[in-house]
């Protein structure tokens, strides 16, 4: 009967340690585990980025299975805490600047235009400048040097024939 009684004593306290156990159980699976991103977290870096398979297709639209497996690499690096530049500079250093959206600002950008358009002006520039330059009026007076050379043939005879006429 004491058994009994010591046992009615502790089951109380035993099935609230036993009930605070396995709700613990269940408390840290869940913090076990990891915080993985969200799909729209994953597509907003994905849709920065181009597949390396097909031709101009954002990576988050792309149904390909290199995609599939870029996009699962974006969702490693988000849970590892990386930021979206970092993920980005992840990839332009493996696949080069071509995966990018958009290209990396450098001031050869904006300097090859410009000094192409400064070019094209100049010679446009050049180029009406000597087409409406009047051209010189070649003189009647012959020079030294035209006489220097020898005569056409023709020009010759046409001289004869016209001081013969008058």
């Amino acid at each position: 009967m004491l058994n009994r009684a010591k046992l009615r004593n502790y089951a109380l306290p035993l099935a609230l340690l036993a009930a605070l156990a396995v709700s613990l159980l269940f408390v840290m699976t869940a913090l076990a585990q990891d915080d993985m991103p969200t799909d729209d977290e994953v597509n907003k870096i994905a849709k920065d980025l181009y597949c390396p398979v097909c031709e101009s297709t954002p990576l988050d639209v792309c149904p390909t299975e290199a995609c599939r497996q870029w996009r699962e690499l974006i969702r490693q690096q988000l849970a590892e805490g990386k930021s979206e530049e970092e993920i980005k500079q992840y990839f332009v250093t493996y696949y080069g600047a071509r995966v990018l959206s958009e290209p990396p600002n450098r001031l050869a950008s904006y300097l090859v235009p410009a000094l192409a358009f400064l070019a094209g002006a100049f010679l446009l520039f050049r180029g009406f400048r000597m087409w409406l330059k009047p051209l010189a009026v070649e003189s009647a007076v012959p020079t030294e040097d035209a006489e220097a050379f020898p005569q056409d043939e023709y020009i010759r005879r046409m001289e004869e024939e016209l001081k013969k006429r008058k």
